[in-house]
């Protein structure tokens, strides 16, 4: 061949292989999953146009978390924020995509009240694509849906210490002994007959657990005493001590007996946003916007001693027993810390619920913030699992 006709080729020759490589690449992004992003990191965004996926009549509501009915006010603003992470986008969870790829599949959320507000927030997203979904209590689940489209089942399981938990109320009569009036035993090495069971039923688990573990719940009158192999462990651990062996103890149980192909996330802490005192000290939440990223530290750094401290304390030593292993941390505590307005404060669906119990600064608004934690958990979910089925 010429040399003259062989430099006229040799550029079109590199564009041809070029636009290949280029159609290569391009197939080949279309064809596999791109892994998320932090998508923990980022920032709120008010977005106008943005709308809930369900409404007050959606029948797995919790009637004190149904902030639409109870006419919570700004709840149109609520719902206007979007969570923006720093460095991609987070799609908003497609249900009927989503419970296509689950199909044949369950979800577990075990934990307590925390993982039920999730999972409420779950149900009513996922049955904009099966409105024939029906309520679902077998297998000990405290609440959940089967979605008959997809056979699909997404349940919750009430273990608020994760570990097996009975009260023994005090059997001597022999003085007053400080004032107890009994105690709760913990187990620290079994887990709580309500999830005990299920390990084989779901495809992805969801757990969480610490919002229980303080002296409101269990006063001194009323401690926990903890237990290890049937015997009281000596001397007698702090509640936090506690908190730790459990958590220890639950991982363990987690990793060794539910299998390796079953999703297992942790959720980190929800945090509280109780302002001027505690739930029982006429503390408020009374906020029409979120928190500023420069405010954060003030109501949630342990060392400044709020009333809200406790969630980024729990969630350093639950990161420490989860290193390691093959539970996947869900940490949603900081998008959730911003939002102090979407609570449901004083909106609690009963007339004398806030003389009897005080505002409601723990639990969120649905729809509401949770809503973003579906968005998250399930793009976590997609993820996993396309990429374990190339696998």
């Amino acid at each position: 061949m010429p040399p003259k006709l062989i430099s006229h080729l040799f550029p079109c020759l590199i564009f041809l292989t070029l636009l290949l490589l280029t159609f290569y690449f391009n197939l080949l992004s279309q064809t596999q999953p791109s892994p998320p992003c932090n998508l923990f990191e980022g920032k709120w965004v008010l977005d106008p146009t943005r709308q809930p996926l369900y409404n007050h009549t959606c029948p797995f509501h919790r009637n004190a978390w149904n902030c639409l009915k109870s006419q919570r006010q700004n709840m149109g603003l609520i719902n206007s924020w979007k969570w923006v992470p720093e460095s991609c986008t987070l799609p908003r969870v497609d249900p009927t995509r989503f419970l296509g790829l689950m199909r044949n599949r369950n979800i577990g959320f075990v934990g307590d009240s925390l993982n039920e507000n999730f999972l409420v927030s779950f149900l009513c997203v996922l049955r904009v694509a099966d409105m024939g979904a029906k309520k679902w209590k077998r297998k000990g689940a405290w609440k959940g849906a089967y979605f008959p489209k997809f056979n699909v089942t997404v349940a919750y399981h009430r273990a608020v210490l994760l570990a097996k938990y009975k009260w023994q109320p005090k059997q001597s009569t022999v003085g007053d002994q400080g004032g107890l009036k009994g105690i709760h035993r913990v187990d620290v090495d079994i887990p709580a007959d309500d999830w005990v069971n299920i390990t084989d039923f779901y495809d992805v688990l969801v757990f969480n657990t610490g919002h229980w573990w303080g002296y409101d719940k269990f006063p001194k009158e009323r401690p926990l005493v903890f237990y290890h192999a049937g015997q009281p462990i000596s001397p007698p651990l702090e509640m936090l001590d506690g908190l730790k062996l459990v958590l220890e103890n639950m991982v363990s149980y987690i990793q060794k007996k539910v299998p390796s192909k079953t999703l297992k996330f942790w959720r980190l802490q929800s945090p509280r946003h109780f302002y001027g005192g505690e739930w029982n000290q006429n503390g408020s939440c009374l906020f029409n916007e979120p928190l500023k990223e420069s405010q954060l530290d003030l109501w949630f750094d342990p060392s400044n001693n709020g009333v809200n401290k406790e969630a980024r304390y729990l969630n350093h030593l639950i990161e420490e027993v989860l290193r390691g292993t093959e539970i996947q941390r869900l940490d949603l505590t900081h998008l959730s810390e911003f939002r102090a307005d979407a609570h449901p404060a004083i909106w609690l669906g009963k007339k004398d619920a806030v003389a009897i119990w005080g505002q409601d600064c723990m639990h969120w608004c649905l729809p509401g913030v949770p809503d973003t934690w579906v968005d998250i958990l399930s793009e976590l979910i997609r993820y996993s699992l396309e990429t374990g089925d190339e696998h």
